[in-house]
Parts: structure tokens; sequence; C-alpha cells
């Protein structure tokens, strides 16, 4: 009986195995290749501590990197970012070497080769063109690649790799965060360029990067010292991603850039929503989303035969800001990477890397944010996991749903 009883359990539980496999279809091979866009958030080494952000220009130092690769590989964090863990993910070879590097710290193969794809992001980049910036005084210390930068590199990259044949079409493409520093580097500057404008260009430059045409943003300076916004349709000089036969792509949302420790320190201490973040600047990442989403669902309806899934980086942050022990943190606010001291831990002129700032926390797992802007490795492997096994909660449509259409040829 006892036997028996101890059979029939291993066939439950074997069968509940196949059940939840069959449920989930294998990541594995679904994608050889990844092409990957961005920001810091998502740079694997296109940026070095002579080319950072202005307060950030140490990611060449120890103990950035620390946690996983045991040295520093240009990335802004302890360790792997979330497009690293989507390279895990799809078992990829290795992860996804940097377009500006040959031989990529951290990872094994050669862009030239494009073995599993290039990481085109750059840290600092703006959505918004560097132009633009330039025209307003804005330009100073700010990263001269937009993502429309990155776009070009994209298509030198395929002139280059144009003997391997490569299909664009069985690619999958990354798009991962951009557009705060597009509010970052304007701040200074709301009484001219306010908010809504910044939303409106950036979001259409991500919009116009996806797809296939280039809509030229005339800004014209009126009496009274605003801009006024002109929306007109000029020729066709840059053609997006879905013009180059891009069929999957997944493209992700701001987080909640009012919980970084940096906003915290600079914000009025007033200035706070329910998670005791920012709550405007929270805000601003909330309305940029939502025209971002509206844009994506535009997308869709153009081009019916793309899958154009949507990362919701927002929900997910915030869903750890909720209940941070729930995910193993004890640490939402605090940097482990930083300086003095306090409930943030952050001094913007004494930052992770920098002479000052040789060290780390003891335990980086149980801190949400690693340097003052950017997320702990613990931190992203939470939000990989609710992006990759999370349903449509975090990812829409489905990540899942996303491999199993790619199996099947489909859309």
């Amino acid at each position: 009986m006892a036997m028996a009883a101890k059979a029939n359990t291993v066939l439950v539980i074997l069968a509940l195995a196949v059940a939840v496999a069959a449920a989930r279809p294998a990541a594995a091979g679904a994608f050889r290749r990844v092409y990957a866009f961005g920001d810091s958030f998502t740079d694997t080494g296109n940026t070095r501590s002579t080319t950072g952000p202005y307060s950030f220009g140490y990611v060449s130092s120890p103990p950035y990197g620390a946690t996983f690769f045991h040295r520093s590989t240009n990335r802004y964090s302890d360790g792997r970012l979330v497009v690293d863990f989507l390279a895990e993910e799809l078992s990829l070879p290795s992860f996804l070497p940097p377009y500006l590097s040959s031989s990529s710290s951290g990872n094994s193969s050669s862009s030239n080769h494009d073995v599993v794809g290039v990481n085109f992001a750059v840290a600092g980049s703006t959505a918004i063109e560097h132009d633009f910036f330039a025209r307003n005084n804005l330009s100073f210390d700010i990263t001269p690649q937009s993502i429309m930068t990155q776009l070009a590199w994209f298509d030198a990259h395929l002139r280059r790799a144009k003997a391997n044949k490569i299909n664009v079409a069985d690619a999958l493409f990354w798009v991962g965060e951009i557009g705060a520093n597009d509010y970052a580097y304007t701040v200074v500057a709301r009484d001219t360029i306010p908010p809504k404008l910044v939303r409106d260009m950036a979001v259409q430059r991500v919009t116009t990067f996806v797809q296939n045409n280039w809509l030229d943003l005339g800004l014209t300076w009126m009496n009274n010292g605003t801009l006024m916004l002109d929306l007109g349709y000029k020729n066709v000089t840059l053609q997006g991603l879905l013009e180059r036969g891009a069929k999957y792509l997944i493209v992700q949302g701001l987080p909640l850039t009012g919980c970084l420790p940096l906003a915290m320190t600079l914000a009025r201490p007033e200035d706070r929503d329910n998670v005791s973040c920012v709550a405007s600047v929270n805000r601003q990442s909330y309305a940029h989303n939502r025209r971002l989403l509206a844009g994506l669902h535009q997308l869709r309806q153009r081009h019916p035969g793309a899958v154009i899934a949507y990362a919701d980086y927002y929900a997910a942050h915030l869903a750890v800001m909720r209940s941070p022990s729930k995910y193993g943190f004890a640490e939402p606010f605090r940097t482990c990477c930083g300086s003095g001291g306090g409930a943030y831990n952050f001094d913007l002129f004494a930052t992770c890397g920098s002479p000052e700032v040789t060290t780390a926390c003891a335990q980086p797992a149980k801190y949400v944010n690693w340097d003052g802007v950017h997320m702990t490795e613990a931190m992203y492997k939470v939000v990989a996991g609710m992006f990759f096994q999370g349903g449509d909660d975090y990812c829409r449509p489905a990540f899942s749903d996303l491999l199993a259409m790619k199996a099947k040829g489909k859309p």
C-alpha cells in the first residue's frame, strides 16, 4: 500500500511538471538574437567613466559589478541588468555585447560577428535628439547620443553584418526604458520647456523609432518666452525598427522615477505620495507611460503583422515599493553604494565609484537601489521575473504569449 501510494504521488508530481511545462512555452531557442536599445538601465558597456553622465562618471571603477562579475563591466549596477536576465531566459550563449566594444567586458562574443545580437543602449541617452538641448542651452555635460543615434548605429551594424544574412524578422527587439533623462535635463527650464512638451516629444521619438517615419516637431519661440509645438509631418528622413523588418518587440515604460534616492534628496519633503516617494515626479512618469501606451496601441493597429509588447516597469516597481519585504528587500530607499548617511545615503557630489565612495553596503541583495539612480542586481532580477514569468500583469501581451506566437510564426 505504501509503495503504491508513493508511486501515485510520483506520478502526480510528474503530471503536474509536464502540465506546467506545456502551459509555458520554452524560452530556450525561441530567439537566437536580441537587439537592445535604451539608457543606463540597459547599457552593458557602451559607456565608461570618461563618457558617463555628470555625477555618475565612475562606472568603470569598483564597486560597480562586484556582485556578479566581481569587477566593473561598465554596467550601472553591482551585477546583471534586466536585459542580461532576458539573455539568460532565452538561453543565449552569452550576454549582449555593447556596440562600441568588439569584445565587451563581461561578454564573450564579438559585436562584429553578431552571435547573440548587440546592445546599442547608452547611459545618459535621451529620446529627444541632442540638438534640442543644445538649442535651448541645456547641453552642459549631456550625453550626445539619443535613441535615434542608436538607430543609426543599428543601421551601420546591419551594413557591416550583411554578409552574415541576419534575419531581422527572427530577432527580438528590446527597447529599454528611455525618457527619464529628457525630464532630468530640462528640470531647470520648466518655465519655458514644460514637462508636457518634453513628454510629447519624448514619446513621439520612441514611437517613431519603433515605427517607420520621422515626425519633425517644429519648435517655435513665442513672444511670452514659451515654446509652441508644431506637429507636422515632413519628408521621411529616418526609418524605424518596423520598417527594417522587426516583428517581435518589447517596449519598456519608465519606472517610479520619484522613488530614486536622487529625486528623493532633491525634492521638497512634503512632495510625497502613498509609497513615500516624490509624488510630482511619479505623476510625470505615469503620464509619460500612458502616452507611450497610447502610441503603442496605434502602432499595433497599423502593424498587425508585428508583436509589440509593453513591459510595465512602473507597475513592477510599484509592487516592490508597496511590499519590499515580500521581494526580499529591507532597504527600499537607501542607496547601497553611496555616501552621506541619513534616510537615502546619497550625495550628488560623492557618488558610487568616486574616490570618496570605493565600497558598497555589505548586502546589496537587501537594497532596491544601487547608486542613487540605478537598481541593484537583486532588484533587476525581481523586475525581470515579473516581466518574463508574471503573465500579463507586467508584460502585455505576456512574454509567454510572445514566445508562443514566435514558435507558430505568428501573429
